[in-house]
């Protein structure tokens, strides 16, 4: 069975890091992204990047802060977060595709057909 398995979440203080895992099972990717959704929000889009991790794109909020990264040989990416700010706080999720889906499709949610159940980050304020 395909399985996406977010890690990494949890409590910091604003200024802080934290690093958000995302494990895949079931098969193989060519588009690994990271969405958001805060209490009372839509879901939105952080970042996306390719299976060899030679493109990535973000957000506009989310570039200079936050970091995606690939690790194809097994399966997952990772979000790297730095400078996290009270606004932040959400829920993290991380969504695959078998297809490529560059910047000027892969932020779209329905995009996506496989998707984690996401991991809390909170920031204290």
């Amino acid at each position: 069975q395909v399985q996406l398995v977010e890690s990494g979440g949890g409590l910091v203080q604003p200024g802080g890091s934290l690093k958000l895992s995302c494990a895949a099972s079931g098969r193989t990717f060519a588009t690994m992204s990271w969405f958001r959704q805060a209490p009372g929000k839509e879901r939105e889009f952080v970042a996306g990047v390719s299976w060899n991790g030679g493109h990535t794109f973000y957000a506009d909020y989310a570039k200079g802060r936050f970091t995606i990264s690939a690790d194809n040989a097994q399966n997952a990416s990772s979000l790297q977060m730095h400078n996290l700010k009270p606004e932040d706080t959400a829920v993290y999720y991380c969504a695959a595709d078998p297809t490529w889906r560059s910047g000027y499709i892969g932020h779209i949610e329905r995009m996506y057909d496989y998707w984690g159940q996401g991991t809390q980050v909170t920031v204290s304020s």
